[in-house]
Formats: structure tokens, sequence, C-alpha cells
């Protein structure tokens, strides 16, 4: 430490620390603006700075998000990787709200200053909601783990994010299915004719996710199916998805748009965020407070209760595996053995059953 500084802590000179552990100085005058000092506490950079700031006199910076070692740099590298290309759109959508909310607002966050403690600390500040605690370590898991496998482009030896673990999520029943009356309600409240009433048989009856849907166009037609390349497999696997009559009649009464099915108020084309807000407010209009996934899960089940196989499954919706396909066709298996359970037990004389009598006291 450089004896310039002069000890106790020179006037209006504060300490403080950020959520990464690092030691920040600032001048701040009564309840005047912050000033931030660069440099290392008494140098004669920083001693520089904190007299120019007490002077009223402008403090040169001497770091940016941009430059070399600041978290924002190395998400530009990443950015520009083939990696970070080979990505879904809607993975490196999620994984960009991560890397701004990891980036401070008043100061370049340095790469070397995210140690795994950071990390960890960052996912637990999320742990009221695990869902966003995953996606939090898997973009940052992402990002380090291509920087220490590219160390000569980065500078980063080591991954902090090693060894960190993602929040357990408690087991649920997932996005509600829509039963028939949810699906009669909405239909009663917008019917054929409406931009709402597309939305809703485009998704029922084709089991799209939102992502795809709003993609769906004419140039998806052919030969009584639409074929459309599926998001989440990165344009991989085409879902074939037969054309039923009541969705037909929905699409020629309309509205559509000339390029795409699915379009909003001023007849563009959503995103599929935006088009999931808006499906969300029109079922809600109709007493439906239940998600667009929800639908498409009551998509598959209705094909699979009708004995779709698990490879018609797959081709229908889209699935690269067979787990997704295992959990309808295993549902609908039980259900049916239920019902002829039922059946046969039906076909049998019932006992009634009656209180019984023991020399007329109550047993």
């Amino acid at each position: 430490m450089i004896d310039t500084m002069p000890r106790p802590r020179p006037p209006y000179l504060h300490r403080e620390k950020t959520r990464h552990g690092r030691v920040v100085w600032y001048v701040r005058k009564g309840d005047g603006p912050r000033v931030r000092i660069p440099g290392e506490y008494g140098s004669p950079e920083f001693t520089a700075a904190y007299q120019a700031a007490v002077s009223g006199e402008p403090v040169a910076a001497t770091g940016t998000r941009n430059t070399r070692g600041a978290f924002d740099w190395l998400c530009g590298l990443y950015r520009e990787s083939d990696e970070w290309r080979s990505l879904a759109p809607s993975t490196r959508y999620k994984q960009d709200k991560i890397f701004k909310q990891v980036s401070t607002a008043d100061d370049a966050v340095r790469v070397d200053e995210i140690t795994k403690a950071a990390i960890v600390a960052g996912r637990d500040r999320r742990k009221a909601t695990p869902n966003q605690a995953r996606h939090y370590l898997d973009a940052l898991r992402g990002l380090f783990g291509w920087a220490a496998r590219n160390t000569d482009t980065t500078g980063v030896l080591d991954d902090p994010t090693d060894g960190v673990k993602n929040l357990t999520i408690p087991k649920t029943a997932g996005f509600k299915v829509w039963t028939e009356a949810d699906i009669a309600a909405f239909e009663a409240r917008w019917p054929r004719g409406t931009r709402e009433r597309v939305w809703l048989d485009l998704v029922q009856y084709t089991g799209l996710r939102r992502g795809d849907a709003v993609r769906l166009g004419p140039e998806h037609v052919g030969e009584g199916l639409f074929s459309i390349a599926t998001e989440k497999s990165r344009f991989q696997t085409v879902a074939h998805v037969p054309i039923l009559a009541d969705l037909w009649e929905t699409l020629e009464a309309g509205p559509v748009g000339a390029e795409r099915f699915i379009i909003n108020a001023n007849g563009a084309p959503f995103t599929k965020e935006s088009f999931g807000n808006a499906f969300s407010d029109a079922a809600r209009k109709a007493g439906v407070v239940k998600s667009l996934h929800g639908l498409r899960k009551t998509a598959a089940t209705r094909s699979a209760e009708k004995s779709a196989t698990t490879e018609e499954l797959k081709a229908l919706f889209g699935w690269e595996s067979d787990r997704m396909a295992a959990v309808y066709t295993k549902s609908a298996s039980r259900k049916r053995m239920a019902a002829n359970a039922a059946d046969k037990i039906g076909k049998q004389k019932m006992a009634k059953i009656l209180p019984m009598r023991t020399n007329g006291r109550k047993s």
C-alpha cells in the first residue's frame, strides 16, 4: 500500500463491497452524486482520482464494460462463437437476460471477480424461483465452460461453475391440461371469425409449441399435412401434423396473415413471447386460467387416448426421444385398462353392501 493516502480515511471517501465480493471506492459530498474512484486504494492513480473528485473535476475512467477481462467483454466474445450460434434462439434469448442481470449498472464486472462463491450466491438469490435459478446457472455454465475451453482467447483458466449443482425443483403435475369444458368456454367467447379462435384451434388441433405455432403459414401446407421444422430441435426435426377439417374451417374463416396464420390486432405476426401473453389474456376473458402449453398437453392426451403409438406421437409433436411420448401413452394405457376393468366388473353381479347385523347389535 502506497503511503500517499493519509490516515485515517480521507473525507468524503466511502468503501463498499459488490455482490461479487469486490471492494470499490466512491467519493460523495453530502447528498451529491457518487463518483467512482478507479485503481487500487493508495496507488498514485487512486490518489489523483480522489483529489479530482473532491475538487469537482472529472475523473477519467480506466475501465469499461468492453475492456478486456470485463464480464461484458467475455459475453461479447461468446456471442461471436460457433457454440453460441449453435444454441436455439430461445436459449440465446434466456441466456442474454441472465447476462444482463449479472452485469452491474455502475461498474464493469470483471471475470476474475466471479468466483464459485459468487455463482452459488447468485443461484441462491433465485431459490424462491427454482427454474430461474436453473436458467441462471445453465447460462453461466455455458459461458464459462466455453471460456475455459478457449483460454488462449479469453484468458479464463478455471470454470467457476464447475461443481455447482442446480437447486432441486419440487415435482409438480406441470402445466394444467385444458378440459373439454375449458375448450368449450373459450370457443363460446371466441367464435369462428376471430383471431383468438384461430389461435385456439391451431394449437389444439396441431399441438405445436408457441414458437412453432407463430411461424406456421401457407408455406408449411402440403398433401394434407402441416410440415414444419421445430424450434426446440434447432430446426433439425420436422413435425408432420394432419390438417383436420375443423381447423381448416377456422383458418378459412380467419382472420389470418398472408405469411403466418397467427396474427395480432394489427395484422402482424407475433413473437412467441407476446403470443403466449396474448393467448393467456384471451383465455382469462373466457374464464379459463390456464396456459397455452396446457392446451398442447391436451392435444397430446387426445392423440394418445385414440391409441397413437410412441412413434406416431413423436412425428406429430416433433419429439426426438421416446420419453415425452411415453408419458402420454402410459397414461392413456392406464385409462383404457381401467375402463376395460370397469366394463368387466359391470357385467358381474355386484353385492349390495348393507350394515352388518350381529344379533341386533351394531358391529
